[in-house]
């Protein structure tokens, strides 16, 4: 349900999502006057489901191309991870959307672009480089130097505090904070304005195992009450428990784009052992739906090239008279997907 409120007139819409389906219900309510005023606002809320477009960007540095022809959309809702290590253009492409980074071709916009990007940054929250507040002030005066700036209320200091878990900390000066709430105060400083979306530059970079438990779980609680987020990283296992949208990068080219799911879905392996694995292996190869055989310790690595379940694995070798001493499924993980991606290019 839209509300849409203008001078004395309230006009509620529901489930009004095209241009046409807006002229049809604009045509029953010819008693409001005002109604036809809305065409623009309504546009502009029906088109926030894109938060960001980038169409074949590209960064050079004299003779060193940091970003190349990257493409990518981002829709509302979603945690999208950039992942590739370090020089593969990640910050690059962050600072280009955030208009600190001049690009040298292609272009991007901010909510379809029914705004500017000026205006559209006034709907992010940013953290590119490592915290930096004043060490002398605490952390309360020091949001309240960021709200100012923001022009929001003073009222939100407490709640962004509260969701990074420093509330108890709001009277502690800034150097006093370790490097952990250092970083979940900077991203209560890019909440205040109750952004759409939440723009992290390598998150977990230089953080303990504990640190880094905190910050993907306030990742996570922060995506739950639908902000989108797009962060930055060269680990993979942070991106893999926290995005549901991946884009990697290699030399600033672009290898995927998709749901994380998407890039580790695969057939998958077996790990086997059984009471004759030479026979087992010879009985595998012929099947069609097997890639190849490895050798590792005592277990054979059945690697598949179609769908294969391992109750028809397990009748196979039954009824060839091979007992089976253990039988695993797995998956390739996002790392072994990574690395295969990126040793092709």
């Amino acid at each position: 349900m839209v509300k849409l409120k203008k001078s004395n007139y309230l006009v509620v819409i529901n489930g009004i999502k095209t241009k046409n389906e807006f002229t049809l219900f604009r045509n029953r309510c010819n008693n409001i006057p005002t109604y036809s005023l809305y065409s623009q606002e309504l546009n502009l809320l029906t088109s926030l489901k894109t938060i960001l477009t980038i169409d074949h960007l590209v960064k050079d540095f004299r003779k060193l191309r940091a970003v190349n022809q990257v493409s990518f959309e981002i829709e509302k809702g979603n945690v999208y991870g950039i992942l590739g290590p370090n020089g593969s253009g990640k910050s690059t492409t962050l600072g280009i959307i955030l208009g600190v980074v001049n690009k040298t071709a292609g272009s991007y916009t901010w909510f379809g672009g029914s705004v500017d990007t000026q205006k559209a940054l006034k709907k992010v929250g940013a953290i590119i480089e490592r915290p930096n507040f004043y060490p002398y002030m605490t952390a309360y005066d020091n949001l309240k130097l960021v709200c100012k700036i923001k022009k929001v209320p003073y009222s939100k200091i407490d709640e962004k505090l509260e969701l990074v878990g420093l509330l108890e900390r709001k009277d502690s000066k800034f150097r006093t904070f370790s490097l952990g709430m250092k970083q979940r105060l900077a991203i209560a400083s890019a909440l205040l304005n109750d952004p759409e979306i939440l723009i992290l530059d390598e998150p977990t970079n230089g953080l303990d195992p504990q640190g880094i438990r905190q910050i993907r779980d306030l990742i996570r609680q922060i995506a739950s009450k639908g902000t989108t987020i797009l962060l930055a990283s060269h680990l993979l296992d942070e991106v893999e428990k926290v995005c549901t949208h991946v884009v990697v990068l290699k030399r600033g080219t672009m290898l995927y784009c998709g749901t994380v799911s998407g890039m580790t879905s695969n057939e998958g392996f077996f790990e086997l052992d059984s009471d004759d694995n030479e026979k087992l292996k010879t009985i595998l190869m012929a099947h069609p739906s097997v890639k190849n055989i490895q050798q590792d310790n005592e277990k054979l690595i059945v690697y598949l090239k179609a769908p294969l379940e391992a109750k028809d694995l397990n009748k196979l070798a039954f009824d060839n008279y091979i007992t089976l001493t253990h039988l695993v499924k797995r998956k390739h993980s996002l790392e072994e997907q990574f690395l295969q991606l990126t040793e092709l290019q």
